[in-house]
């Protein structure tokens, strides 16, 4: 099958970054399709932890020493980064917490800060549909403090027909403390549209954001979106593995801190972060975005010319002319006869590597599993193309 895709429909950019990437050069036949998943990292971030590693490591504010005293610099300014980087209205009074990732940044909120807000009979809105990494913190301090002799109600968001949070709908009540929201879904790659959660809340009811597949990804700004919360993933956004960050207001509730005893933190992984922020702005997070959502529009464009296959999602969002916000960089898709791990074992025969499974989904998303194509700033329409070749051979 040849795919006659419109350029001026899907004007798919090319960033020509893809040389800065050592994983990539090393394998020039290779298309990486699974950036929702993990980040390739640049030179550029590879180059600064290495610098780091071999010229000042030391310990944070352990020691009066130089080595020392630079690092905890570097993990001041990094905080300092990361509040510019999400556009933080009100830098003198937010926090910015280091943590491992999402997963552990949501549970750090949910058993360290939630119990603070919660009394008998209080209730929190839940996305059951998202990332189960996003469900399982918030029940499990319910859990918590069920066992404590408190009962807390757990509502759930809800969705209309698009996969988009249904904020017409939404269950808010004089005892609601929490909603826990996504802001671009982990298998749809919808932008969730918070602002309309801020909207139908009212302005006193503190917003957690799961941003593991924004950050990094598209511009985020606090500002406008009026959360309370933005957590996240470095790995996800070209730093290190096991680095991540919790961001609070702390203007809804108590002011956040994690409980406990501060240990040595992550220090490479927060140069690693540091320096993937670097990058990323001088390519520009618009830039990037852009391209994303363009590859993400050939894809869509071409699977609705193959009968084969279901693309998961709002199905208006599926072309170049949609009328609706399109999908983020990320396309999902199932095989009518073709199971989604088989097909995932046949495109990385031809050297795409996208991911093919149930994607941690929480107990309301999809039931079977599926073929999820996630895409960054070092991808092409070219890749995009042999891809389509690849699955048009199967239809």
């Amino acid at each position: 099958m040849t795919l006659d895709l419109d350029p001026a429909l899907d004007p798919a950019l090319d960033l020509d970054v893809r040389s800065q990437f050592p994983q990539l050069v090393r394998n020039p036949g290779v298309a990486y399709l699974d950036s929702a998943a993990t980040a390739q990292k640049p030179q550029a971030v590879l180059d600064a932890v290495t610098d780091y590693l071999t010229s000042e490591n030391a310990n944070a504010a352990r020691g009066t020493y130089p080595w020392a005293n630079r690092t905890t610099t570097r993990i001041s300014d990094t905080r300092d980064q990361i509040r510019r980087f999400l556009d933080d209205p009100s830098p003198a009074t937010s926090g910015v917490h280091f943590v491992s990732g999402t997963t552990e940044g949501l549970r750090t909120v949910a058993l360290d800060w939630l119990p603070q807000v919660l009394r008998d009979g209080d209730e929190i809105i839940v996305p059951f549909a998202d990332h189960n990494a996003n469900v399982v913190p918030w029940l499990d301090a319910v859990e918590l403090l069920q066992r404590q002799g408190t009962r807390v109600v757990v509502r759930a968001l809800p969705y209309d027909s698009a996969h988009d949070y249904d904020a017409a709908r939404l269950p808010v009540g004089p005892r609601t403390r929490l909603i826990a929201a996504t802001h671009v879904h982990h298998v749809y790659g919808n932008d969730m549209n918070v602002h309309r959660l801020r909207a139908a809340a009212g302005p006193d009811i503190p917003i957690c954001l799961d941003a593991a597949q924004s950050f990094g990804h598209l511009p985020i700004s606090v500002r406008d979106l009026d959360v309370d919360f933005v957590v996240f993933s470095g790995h996800k956004a070209m730093a290190l593995p096991g680095i991540g960050a919790v961001w609070a207001r702390n203007r809804r509730g108590p002011a956040f801190t994690p409980a406990g005893w501060s240990g040595s933190p992550n220090t490479a992984g927060i140069v690693s972060l540091a320096a993937a922020m670097d990058w990323l702005s001088s390519v520009g997070l618009d830039r990037i975005a852009t391209h994303a959502v363009s590859l993400a529009t050939r894809l869509t464009t071409g699977l609705a010319g193959l009968p084969s296959y279901e693309v998961l999602g709002c199905r208006t969002s599926l072309t170049a002319d949609s009328p609706v916000q399109r999908r983020q960089g990320i396309v999902t898709f199932r095989h009518r006869d073709i199971s989604s791990n088989d097909l995932g074992f046949i495109l990385a025969s031809d050297n795409l590597l996208v991911r093919a499974d149930g994607h941690c989904q929480a107990p309301e998303g999809e039931k079977t599993e599926s073929v999820r194509v996630s895409v960054h700033a070092y991808n092409s329409a070219n890749e995009i193309d042999r891809l389509l070749a690849t699955l048009s051979a199967l239809d």
